[in-house]
């Protein structure tokens, strides 16, 4: 491990940056990629290798390189965009990476792909890595097609479909929570106790880290998440005990918010809001991988870094 070098791509994002600052702890050295030129990370160094949509000559990225993190590509963006820009930026773009990073001698690809490339489904059995992919978006059919052509490689790779992330800086839904458990009023929320999986940002880079070792069988695709799922209520619990709060949550019936946001126009949000998506981590765990940050204590952790309520 001690001075190898390893290319990531994507290190601008919002994963980015704790992967490349968990690889330099680690005793890597870091090398990313960077769609324009401009200064790179502190203590890494850059290669400028032009937008993902278009075609890229990756030799000069993967030269001299031990191991391949690949992070970039188009985000999950909602119905809408071109299925066929999809799967220029994350299936052809991750392929044309690994083959480049196969005719190098790298030693281990790891490609950050999504829960969406199994299922996007937000109730039901909880999800297990034998079970049939079904993406059900372009997003997820994307992934999944990278997936299947890594398997076709003759390269030594990792996929980890991590699920919703969490860390300091995090957009989105999360972000949404956050926001509510800032408001310092109760919230309707208290009966929403169907549980979620969630992923740390600090536990996917361990779990990245782990990836790159000789104990995390290669070739295989891996679920990525935080062990113990939880419920939006104790989202919201955790949120604001960082905040130094009490929850203030109101159990208000399901039923009766799902038909307010019906009324709203807001019943799709509602369902994701409310719905489980359960997906355990269970061959990384049975590979040895033990991930650094419970999930209520790394909650906490974020509200604490986004200031008082």
């Amino acid at each position: 491990m001690s001075g190898e070098r390893v290319l990531v791509t994507g290190a601008g994002g919002f994963i980015g940056p704790h992967v490349v600052a968990a690889l330099k702890t680690a005793g890597y050295r870091v090398r990313v990629t960077q769609r324009d030129p401009g200064p790179a990370p502190a203590d890494t160094e850059a290669v400028v290798t032009g937008d993902l949509a278009s075609p890229i000559d990756w030799s000069a990225a993967v030269d001299g390189v031990a191991h391949v993190v690949h992070l970039a590509g188009l985000a999950h963006a909602g119905p809408g965009l071109d299925e066929a820009l999809y799967r220029r930026i994350n299936t052809q773009a991750t392929l044309d990476l690994a083959q480049a990073a196969y005719r190098a001698g790298v030693t281990r690809f790891v490609y950050v792909s999504s829960i969406k490339a199994q299922s996007g489904a937000f109730d039901g059995s909880p999800l297990r890595e034998d079970d049939a992919a079904a993406p059900d978006d372009a997003y997820g059919r994307s992934k999944l097609a990278a997936e299947q052509g890594l398997a076709r490689l003759d390269l030594d790779w990792v996929a980890l479909r991590p699920v919703l992330v969490y860390g300091p800086g995090v957009k989105a839904n999360m972000a949404a929570l956050l926001r509510l458990a800032r408001l310092p009023v109760p919230l309707p929320l208290g009966a929403l106790t169907a549980p979620r999986s969630l992923l740390a940002v600090e536990n996917l880079a361990d779990a990245v880290l782990f990836a790159l070792t000789p104990r995390c069988p290669a070739r295989r695709v891996f679920t990525l998440a935080d062990p113990e799922p939880i419920s939006v209520a104790g989202i919201l619990t955790a949120l604001r005990a960082g905040l130094g709060r009490r929850p203030g949550l109101i159990a208000v019936p399901p039923g009766l918010m799902r038909l307010a946001a019906r009324l709203a126009g807001r019943e799709d949000a509602f369902v994701k809001l409310s719905g489980s998506l359960v997906a355990l981590p269970e061959g990384l765990l049975r590979a040895g991988w033990r991930p650094p940050a419970g999930t209520r204590t790394a909650l906490e952790r974020l509200a604490a870094s986004s200031g008082a309520g």
